[in-house]
């Protein structure tokens, strides 16, 4: 498919199937339930699965990269909310690679989770590879395991001809 051609199709995802997708998502990480971070991340797992398995063959590889952020940002909130303490957030931001000095004024600020989830308190320290560490798969990834026709480079082997 390329955008402007007229007679070539592509399958697409409807836009309430986004938003079921996302309040799935949403009742998993919300910061309130009584979960730890492996429960959450498992239940991730398998509606990710079932959700791009259904979905499969779509080209939709622009809208997972902003729910996977989007999630990863809501797992953070639920770390942070679990420290729920200030000290107790000095010494996990200490235990992540933080100095002393930031790691003292980041665990007292002032801002709300939310606002600490997407800000480089906890984008520096809980990354996506400390994230993978604790088998957290992406909505990419998956994708990409499921569809691998779509990111596989085309056949450019040359052509001989035969004279």
């Amino acid at each position: 498919y390329v955008k402007g051609d007229k007679g070539k199709y592509q399958l697409v995802v409807d836009e309430k199937a986004w938003k079921r997708l996302k309040q799935k998502l949403k009742s998993i990480t919300r910061k309130t339930s009584p979960q730890s971070l492996t429960e959450r991340i498992e239940k991730l797992k398998e509606v990710q699965r079932g959700w791009l398995n259904y979905f499969r063959g779509t080209s939709i590889q622009g809208k997972l990269r902003d729910v996977d952020s989007w999630v990863r940002n809501r797992l953070r909130y639920c770390i942070w909310h679990d420290w729920k303490k200030p000290e107790r957030k000095r010494k996990n931001l200490i235990r992540l690679g933080v100095d002393h000095d930031h790691a003292y004024a980041w665990s007292r600020t002032r801002k709300g989770g939310w606002a600490v989830a997407q800000s480089p308190i906890l984008i520096t320290t809980i990354t996506l590879k400390r994230l993978k560490q604790r088998n957290y798969v992406s909505l990419l990834d998956i994708y990409f395991e499921i569809n691998p026709s779509f990111y596989e480079p085309p056949n450019t082997r040359p052509v001989r001809s035969v004279v």
